[in-house]
């Protein structure tokens, strides 16, 4: 028997929630006719305004108590429709009301017209109301307004009288529940609304209402459809862990400030088509489990979705984006379309630790436009991101998004390996660095006793050290980077890693822009065609003066001038950094031959055949065609010198051979076989040519890189062959 009460007593102590232990929950009085009327005779204050107290209540608004429920309709509208300077509010906080609770009834009915607004309103009062005609223009300007007071307000329905349901106190239902329907559509409220943790069991029909002051529905439930379609929030509206059950629909809704849906979870559709944003739009750790809709919505500020997960598909189908939107971790799980959104200049997609797998879910957009509005400002932590990104457009053919992904994935590794040869490495820099980067004695003591013994892997793992605070860690981290000590011999390799994606990058976009490569070559090649035409036509003035016609000079630098014109546009249309890309190709073409050139004039030419050019062509063709195999000066061999006819300084047209010729050596593509001669060459002038040469097989290579690249099918086509 002991043993039986013991088991009886465990069984009740583990599975029977005591009573202090539970919940407390109000002791709510049913509403009678003669406690409304109390209550209504007897207002409380709450934050400077009269209110009327109906707080723990059971409210018994059904068709059945119909009775109760009119007196109670009209004992409210003349208490918060009588006329005085200070407005009367309605707190029903942890109440409970059974039927449909059609709020709409319980304002002042008024119209809309200036001339015609009831004399009952305050000044302030007159000019809340006026506000909403500043918003109705607004919205002529973005959108055909649909609502009825809009209509009659900019005259599209003169024969239509306006008229709105005032509610001139403040409305407080915290932790309210509400088990039928719950009608504030048509509604102005010109005080502030609080809804905090309210319980909507039925519909919430809160269409075209306006909010003059702020709105929280935080924490609040609404477990059937709620519609806030056409509504104006002119102050704060904040949502924050709202729960919406049921479809939510704001479509034409307006936000004259800022917007707080973050942490809030919609379970259905949610609706935000034509929505426009004044303010900050917050929807950082919202979960949209069905369908999202943002289709032709304006986002006038900021729009942060931090965190935000996308089970099905988002649609931001023609939304203007004013201002960058900052998805940082968000969650897409199906699809994301932004098919013709509008980016303002300076507003982008800000995509950092992105969750996206391109097998399973879709970015749609304009193609050649949406990849250059993703961005991601680091490499560390991002290249999975980068590569379902690339891969994603890639699957959709939108090849030129996907380089151009590709090319800010290899920019930011150009930026690591810089850091990496610059930046101090916390794993083998001295005391002395590590002060001067910031950290105290006893800091950097610190990190090299904890790095002998094993080395860091992770910036973060600086934390662990009791003497590194957050602070001094937040601070500091973008001056050091974290990575294996680097060898004289592996810091060579890196610094040449480095130096060959920084000319890739600089001449070709990392080989996603043809544009690019083509605006190299044009200036390449007409810088050379100059150099070779002075080489060979103006030798020397004395004794004998051999120098080109006045006719053939002008020709040939106006078509230098026009040449390197188009190669200057095509480079600074199609690169972020023209002016870095134009030292790049002058470091690579200029100071070598300028030397030569200088070396050759300083020498002078004393040698056979003065009065005969230096350059031969093949006089046994013309055509087009390429010479991929061919060298820039013509064999020893008796036989090919017959072939080979020196070039005839008296015709008119002769400059267009030493394109001719620039064109042969670089793209090794030609008019006609323009090549050295093999007697009487000064040696400068052959490794003029000879280096040409080698630049045209880098050059060469690099246009097929590229053309493999930006045409798709294309590198299949240049593999097999």
């Amino acid at each position: 028997m002991p043993k039986l009460i013991c088991i009886c007593t465990l069984f009740l102590f583990l599975f029977i929630q005591p009573v202090w232990a539970a919940e407390p929950q109000p002791q709510r009085d049913t509403l009678t006719l003669e406690l409304l009327q109390e209550r209504i005779n007897s207002p409380i204050v709450n934050q400077g305004s009269l209110t009327i107290d109906l707080r723990e209540m059971e409210i018994n608004l059904q068709p059945e108590n119909k009775e109760f429920r009119d007196n109670f309709y009209k004992l409210l509208q003349d208490e918060l429709q009588k006329n005085g300077t200070k407005p009367v509010g309605l707190d029903l906080s942890d109440s409970i009301i059974e039927g449909d609770f059609i709020g709409s009834d319980l304002g002042l009915r008024t119209p809309l017209y200036a001339q015609a607004i009831a004399p009952i309103f305050t000044e302030t009062e007159q000019n809340q109301l006026e506000k909403l005609r500043e918003v109705c223009l607004q919205s002529l300007a973005y959108s055909v307004p649909n609502s009825r007071d809009c209509r009659s307000l900019l005259g599209k329905d003169v024969t239509t009288s306006a008229q709105i349901s005032v509610f001139r106190g403040s409305l407080i239902f915290k932790q309210t529940r509400f088990k039928g329907k719950v009608e504030f559509n048509n509604t102005f409220f010109l005080q502030p609304v609080e809804a905090e943790k309210a319980i909507f069991n039925d519909v919430a029909n809160m269409t075209q209402s306006r909010f003059s002051r702020r709105v929280s529905f935080a924490n609040a439930n609404f477990r059937r459809q709620v519609d806030f379609g056409g509504s104006v929030f002119f102050a704060e509206a904040n949502f924050k862990e709202a729960e919406f059950k049921k479809n939510a629909e704001l479509r034409n809704t307006t936000f004259e400030d800022s917007a707080n849906f973050s942490s809030a979870n919609f379970q259905q559709l949610a609706n935000f088509n034509r929505a426009r944003w004044e303010g900050t739009t917050n929807f950082s750790q919202a979960r949209f489990l069905k369908q999202t809709q943002f289709t032709k919505a304006n986002f006038q500020d900021f729009l942060f979705l931090k965190e935000t997960s996308f089970l099905q598909s988002v649609i931001f189908r023609e939304v203007q984006f004013n201002l960058p939107v900052n998805m940082r971790g968000a969650s897409i799980l199906s699809q994301a379309d932004f098919s013709d959104a509008v980016f303002a200049k300076g507003a982008y997609l800000n995509v950092p630790s992105l969750i996206f797998n391109s097998d399973k879910a879709k970015i749609l957009g304009n193609p050649g436009e949406i990849g250059a509005r993703l961005r991601i400002p680091r490499l560390s932590g991002n290249q999975n991101v980068l590569r379902n990104l690339i891969q994603n457009f890639r699957q959709l053919q939108q090849i030129s998004d996907a380089n151009e992904l590709e090319y800010s994935k290899q920019h930011l590794y150009s930026k690591y390996l810089i850091r990496r040869l610059l930046d101090a490495n916390i794993n083998d820099a001295s005391k002395k660095r590590l002060i001067n980067l910031g950290f105290a004695k006893v800091q950097a003591e610190a990190i090299i006793k904890r790095r002998q013994n094993e080395p860091f892997q992770v910036k973060s793992e600086l934390l662990t050290l009791a003497d590194i605070d957050e602070e001094t860690f937040t601070q500091l981290a973008s001056r050091f980077v974290v990575g294996e000590t680097l060898t004289p011999a592996k810091r060579l390799l890196q610094t040449w890693k480095w130096l060959g994606l920084s000319l890739l990058l600089l001449l070709s976009g990392y080989g996603t822009n043809f544009y690019l490569v083509f605006g190299v070559g044009i200036i390449a090649i007409a810088f050379f065609s100059v150099l070779f035409w002075l080489v060979d036509r103006f030798r020397r003035l004395h004794p004998n003066k051999i120098v080109p016609t006045v006719y053939e000079t002008t020709w040939m630098l106006g078509s230098f001038a026009i040449s390197t014109l188009f190669g200057l546009i095509a480079i600074f249309r199609n690169t972020p950094q023209p002016l870095l890309t134009l030292a790049c190709i002058i470091f690579i073409i200029v100071p070598l031959p300028v030397f030569l050139l200088f070396r050759l004039y300083q020498e002078g030419r004393y040698h056979d055949l003065m009065d005969t050019s230096y350059f031969t062509e093949d006089g046994t063709l013309r055509q087009l065609r390429l010479l991929i195999g061919r060298l820039p000066v013509i064999p020893r061999y008796e036989l090919f010198r017959e072939r080979y006819k020196h070039l005839l300084w008296n015709r008119r047209w002769n400059w267009l051979n030493y394109y001719d010729f620039s064109l042969n050596n670089l793209l090794k593509l030609g008019f006609n076989d323009v090549r050295l001669r093999d007697e009487h060459l000064p040696g400068i002038i052959s490794t003029l040519a000879w280096y040409q040469w080698v630049l045209g097989i880098l050059y060469i290579t690099l246009v097929l890189w590229t053309l493999s690249r930006t045409i798709p099918g294309l590198n299949l086509l240049i593999y097999l062959k």
